[in-house]
């Protein structure tokens, strides 16, 4: 990890930045690698002993689904701290290049495998032969898989624009076809539920993305004040955002697993495990989180935050793959 400010070498121009650079590549490429391995054999682990079956292909369609998730999180992050970017007295003008191109990219990408599933009746295919696109528009899950892959070419498209802050609107339409898709109409209040992952996701996407985005702004800037400024205005408002993801996270569960099974289903159904290990990673965030605000006020050096700050980023992102895995697996008893 590289620090906030430079170094008297860095400075000069003496230091080799070519190392740094690598080492920081080598070290994201790692990351991302083990962060794959959690929707891709996550399934298998959490549905040892529990006599559920997984439908065929869920790692793959888990790790879809994480990139997707996590392709949703960078753009709707970049305008969110841009915005409150632009509000700190004698911020630097100097933004970090945007990544929604790329993440648009790989949305696509994502969402076209994703499409590709449901086109060939919720299995992995294995050939061109055994999809059928014309289906697509024949079903609900379909729809919104068609519209899920026409929104992130939009998204892409309005990135590379001379006006980037339309993407927006493609991406709230991914978030709205998220939700819709989570919950399907012979769901109990399915309206209630696609409201709740609406929520979550918006603000979870915010809170992984603003993250991300705030530190790679800071690295830029290399101003003191205005980057400590920048991490209080973020964390005034990430303390919102986690107080709504919880809030719906809790509602959302409790609607699948009723209260008197929440205990038993949370180590018996494979569903439940993985909620108890994003709970934990949860925690685990909020803790950073607060280590992190503890520094922002009362270090010496407020910058000092960036510690626990990129510890915050690394964890959020295994939140995210959690998170994937999750609509990969069977859904809780309700008894």
């Amino acid at each position: 990890m590289t620090l906030i400010r430079p170094t008297p070498e860095a400075a000069d121009g003496s230091a080799a930045p070519g190392g740094a650079g690598t080492g920081r590549a080598a070290a994201v490429l790692v990351l991302v690698a083990l962060g794959a391995l959690i929707p891709l054999l996550g399934p298998s682990t959490a549905l040892h002993g529990t006599g559920e079956a997984a439908a065929p292909g869920a790692g793959g369609i888990a790790l879809l689904r994480t990139v997707l998730f996590a392709a949703l999180c960078v753009p709707l992050g970049e305008m969110f701290v841009g915005r409150l970017a632009r509000g700190v007295p004698g911020a630097p003008a100097e933004r970090p290049r945007s990544w929604a191109p790329v993440a648009a990219a790989v949305g696509f990408g994502a969402a076209l495998g994703l499409a590709s599933v449901v086109a060939t009746g919720n299995l992995m295919p294995t050939s061109l032969s055994e999809m059928d696109p014309g289906g697509l528009y024949e079903s609900r899950d379909g729809r919104l898989a068609l519209l899920e892959v026409n929104a992130f070419a939009a998204a892409g498209l309005c990135a590379l624009s001379r006006r980037p802050g339309t993407q927006v609107w493609p991406l709230a339409a991914i978030v709205v076809a998220e939700a819709l898709r989570a919950h399907p109409p012979t769901e109990h209040t399915p309206l209630v539920g696609s409201g709740l992952t609406l929520a979550h996701l918006t603000c979870a996407s915010l809170w992984v993305g603003g993250l991300l985005y705030a530190l790679r702004t800071l690295r830029g800037w290399r101003a003191p004040a205005a980057g400590a400024a920048l991490l209080g205005l973020y964390a005034r408002v990430a303390v919102l955002l986690l107080a709504a993801i919880t809030a719906t996270g809790v509602w959302s569960s409790l609607r699948r697993m009723p209260p008197e099974t929440v205990v038993e289903q949370l180590t018996s159904t494979a569903y439940g495990r993985t909620l108890l290990a994003k709970v934990l990673l949860v925690a685990a965030v909020a803790a950073l989180a607060l280590w992190a605000r503890r520094r922002l006020r009362r270090a010496a050096d407020p910058l000092a935050a960036c510690s626990p700050a990129r510890a915050e980023v690394v964890a959020l992102g295994a939140v995210v793959a959690v998170s994937g895995l999750l609509t990969a697996l069977p859904l809780p008893i309700r008894w």
